[in-house]
């Protein structure tokens, strides 16, 4: 409990009595705001004993991830091989999902108006597009994820979920939203999947054509040093998990230039992550 109240945990008072504070107060379960499902799955064997495995990794010949030298297969296969894996992660994935869209819809709920159609690229179970639709109800939203996440989804509501790979094809729609997904990727993925994108964006002239990312961009937050250090953790997260980065401003313009794209805006308004708004 004292190493615990130094880190902030919690706080102590002049009896010894213990008390949440705001970093605890968001690792309670049954919370409005409730992250306890995104850190189970950031503790979660598989994504932790990976990294036991980054000598070996060093040393490996061609392996793309110390997780992929840990267990012979990426993430991705993990999720569809391991039910409990698939759970506990999809879970923590709607966890951050509902965390995060109500600053979303809160500070940066521009950047859904005037669309009527939106289609959630790996969208999970679907927090952030269920979210969305009903802050706009004119905005018809699906979300298009791999089959071993779509068949433990129940249907609901308004929104369409879409088994499917977004290597191979992206669902037409006024824009595509990729929330936290191309971190997962190296630059040559990412580049196919924005072209994608692209492929399936409605014209700009139409009333949309553009992919909406929410991702880091790396010093995106310079004022913050904290943010900064987390950005730095998710980097070093994404290399032994998916042989992924968290990338700065220059980086991501590459990519949207060698994507086919000519403009983006950057809003850094979600603490370690930014809205990223790209335009063909």
């Amino acid at each position: 409990m004292r190493m615990l109240t130094h880190s902030g945990i919690f706080s102590e008072n002049e009896e010894n009595m213990y008390s949440l504070t705001p970093v605890s107060s968001i690792l309670v379960q049954n919370k409005s705001l409730d992250l306890s499902g995104f850190l189970l799955a950031m503790l979660h064997p598989f994504v932790v004993n990976p990294f036991q495995s980054m000598s070996a990794w060093f040393k490996s010949d061609g392996e793309p991830s110390p997780f992929s030298v840990e267990y012979g297969c990426g993430v991705w296969e993990m999720t569809e091989r391991n039910f409990n894996f698939n759970t506990v992660f999809n879970e923590g994935m709607a966890s951050d999902s509902n965390f995060l869209t109500n600053v979303l819809l809160e500070e940066c709920g521009h950047v859904f108006e005037g669309l009527k159609s939106l289609v959630d690229v790996g969208g999970g179970t679907g927090s952030t597009a269920m979210a969305i639709a009903e802050a706009f109800p004119t905005v018809s939203c699906s979300v298009l994820e791999l089959p071993q996440v779509v068949s433990t989804i129940k249907e609901k509501g308004c929104v369409e979920f879409i088994a499917g790979d977004m290597f191979d094809y992206i669902p037409p729609a006024d824009a595509v939203l990729l929330k936290w997904i191309l971190h997962d990727w190296n630059d040559e993925e990412c580049v196919s999947i924005l072209k994608r994108c692209k492929e399936a964006i409605i014209s700009r002239e139409d009333g949309g054509g553009k992919v909406i990312i929410i991702d880091v961009v790396m010093g995106s937050n310079k004022c913050y040093e904290k943010s900064n250090t987390s950005q730095i953790y998710m980097d070093m997260l994404m290399m032994v998990m998916c042989n992924g980065a968290e990338r700065g401003e220059q980086e991501w313009e590459k990519i949207f230039i060698d994507s086919g794209f000519k403009d983006y805006k950057i809003t850094p308004t979600l603490g370690l992550r930014s809205v990223i708004e790209v335009y063909p």
